[in-house]
């Protein structure tokens, strides 16, 4: 597999904890949904843009982490626009722009494994109850990340295949054999797990 999200550098996100980050990226969460004035949106959206490359990330390396995710949400903005006005698409492409930026921030400044031991701390209360079990669900966020990287090198793969026999890129011809790859991948990362014991049947 390929290395994590997270980067090297000395920025102050980098230096921050990670139970801080979670906390100011649920609150910023918070935050973008409440307001709906573009005026605030707006900046909210720079400053979102601007902390991304705070952590040291090149624009084009940028770009390449959040193209996928930043097209889904100007999907979602232009159906904002045939259905209500521009100015609401803008506010809703503003509004989950920066949360996707602020998201990407954090993740590009965490390791994995620190995601994963906080998480477990932030919820071994609820596994106290019987509701989780916390090492169970870090896992499953740690592997998640970890595969982020992973389908895109899948995707990248896919498409220079198409191109190098003379196929078109297109959506249905390169999403059925990622998706396969990527169950497989699953099974395959499912079946260590419990071949190691690493969490209860």
């Amino acid at each position: 597999m390929l290395n994590g999200l997270d980067i090297e550098g000395s920025s102050p996100l980098h230096r921050m904890p990670v139970r801080g980050k979670l906390v100011l990226l649920f609150v910023a969460a918070i935050g973008l949904f409440l307001l709906s004035d573009l005026r605030l949106l707006a900046p909210a959206f720079l400053l979102a843009a601007l902390i991304y490359l705070s952590t040291g990330i090149g624009l084009a390396e940028a770009y390449r982490r959040t193209r996928f995710v930043l097209f889904t949400v100007l999907l979602v903005a232009a159906m904002n626009w045939l259905v209500h006005s521009p100015m609401e698409a803008l506010a809703v492409f503003c509004r989950l722009s920066a949360l996707v930026l602020l998201a990407a921030a954090v993740t590009a400044t965490t390791g994995i494994s620190a995601f994963m031991d906080e998480i477990a701390r932030l919820i071994t209360p609820l596994e106290r109850f019987g509701f989780v079990r916390a090492a169970d669900v870090s896992l499953a966020v740690g592997l998640v990340i970890r595969f982020v990287p992973e389908i895109f090198a899948r995707y990248r793969d896919i498409t220079d295949a198409h191109r190098a026999r003379g196929l078109p890129v297109r959506p249905l011809t390169t999403l059925a054999p990622l998706i396969i790859l990527t169950l497989k991948d699953a099974d395959t990362i499912a079946m260590a797990i419990d071949a190691r014991g690493f969490r209860r049947h």
